[in-house]
């Protein structure tokens, strides 16, 4: 079971405050609702908040739920040069709400699995339990009411690009469109530019977004860029994808004036390795490669799966999430491990313990000292 942290209610003032921080995040329904939280001048609202405090409120809302599997970061530097403080950056599609509720169908989750007041904490319960420097997410549709205001508190700056026309949008109680959602640590990162991509293909502009932003690593004072995507679903779109794919890679051509600013694109892409986007990515003149592949015994194959569900269609077990990266600057210092099919458990995902369909990827970054050796 979920502990119930005791200690939380002998925390005075700081934690009752922040009790309330979250129930006003609880709170789904009118829009009319979210205006009156979205004009909050409570200035308590805006004290910033310890991530362990936040913890225990979520581990409160969860007490009645499984615990938390347990994964493991996987050990990855080949060097053991004393370097700087490594870059976590996670990638994870979170579901979102509307969809979940209204469209997705996840045939063999119970419809009390799905609730936000519980779901939410779960998912805030994956981003505190690993705490990345740079958290890219898809399928955001409670940015404004619930992480915009929470992770703004634990020092994130937020940005968020929703979809011109999001899916969420059909579903009766929607909570607004759903997007992409970057935010990263102010005291490691400055924040240089910001650009939201809507992703063009055969010249058509589509539904599908991305941000790229360049930053400064305050330690270092290295510049690099970090971009998060979600391309277009379902089988028979491949061309799409790829046309897609081919768009945010001129885009990030231009942005790193040609990869001079090393770069990390964290993305659902909705393709499987052997898609042609999947191709244009490992052989841009970007140089990328991606993380994962380095978990797996030979060094190049990619994980079997990133999202496992159960539809009315039957089983769909994929790999369709990346993190990748410029391999002639950047060095993954260690990726967490996947969830094992025995902690998904025979009905798959999302779960009473697993708030999504897909799986988070979390990797440890540190910049290349020597980056020409590998050019």
């Amino acid at each position: 079971m979920h502990s119930s942290g005791f200690s939380v209610y002998s925390m005075g003032n700081s934690t009752s405050r922040l009790y309330s921080a979250l129930a006003k995040t609880l709170s789904t329904g009118a829009v009319s609702k979210h205006q009156e939280y979205l004009e909050q001048t409570d200035p308590d609202f805006l004290d910033p908040i310890d991530p362990k405090d936040l913890l225990e409120e979520c581990q409160v809302v969860l007490q009645k739920r499984p615990a938390r599997f347990q994964r493991d970061f996987v050990n990855l530097r080949t060097s053991f040069s004393r370097s700087h403080r490594p870059i976590r950056v996670m990638q994870w599609n979170i579901l979102a709400q509307a969809l979940g509720e209204g469209k997705d169908n996840f045939i063999q989750c119970p419809r009390e699995a799905l609730r936000w007041e519980e779901r939410k904490c779960l998912i805030l319960e994956e981003i505190l339990a690993y705490q990345p420097d740079i958290l890219c997410l898809q399928e955001v549709d409670h940015y404004f009411d619930t992480f915009q205001p929470l992770l703004s508190r634990l020092g994130y700056q937020c940005t968020f690009f929703p979809k011109p026309w999001s899916p969420c949008l059909d579903v009766e109680c929607n909570n607004g469109p759903d997007g992409c959602a970057l935010f990263f640590l102010k005291d490691r990162f400055t924040l240089v530019n910001s650009t939201n991509i809507r992703l063009t293909a055969m010249k058509l502009k589509t539904n599908q977004v991305a941000i790229a932003q360049i930053l400064k690593c305050n330690e270092t004072g290295k510049l690099f860029c970090t971009a998060v995507t979600h391309l277009k679903a379902r089988n028979g779109w491949e061309r799409f994808r790829s046309a897609q794919g081919a768009d945010l890679l001129e885009n990030l051509k231009k942005i790193t004036q040609e990869a001079e600013v090393p770069l990390i694109v964290c993305g659902d892409f909705n393709a499987e390795p052997t898609e042609e986007v999947y191709k244009e990515f490992s052989n841009s003149s970007l140089n990328l490669n991606s993380a994962y592949k380095l978990l797996s015994a030979d060094g190049l194959s990619e994980p079997p799966y990133t999202t496992w569900k159960i539809r009315p269609s039957g089983e769909c077990r994929h790999t369709l999430d990346y993190i990748w990266y410029s391999q002639h600057a950047l060095n993954v210092n260690a990726a967490l491990s996947l969830l094992t099919e025995e902690q998904i458990g025979p009905n798959r995902l999302p779960s009473f313990t697993y708030p999504s369909d897909h799986l988070s990827l979390v990797c440890d970054f540190t910049f290349n000292e020597d980056p020409d050796r590998l050019l």
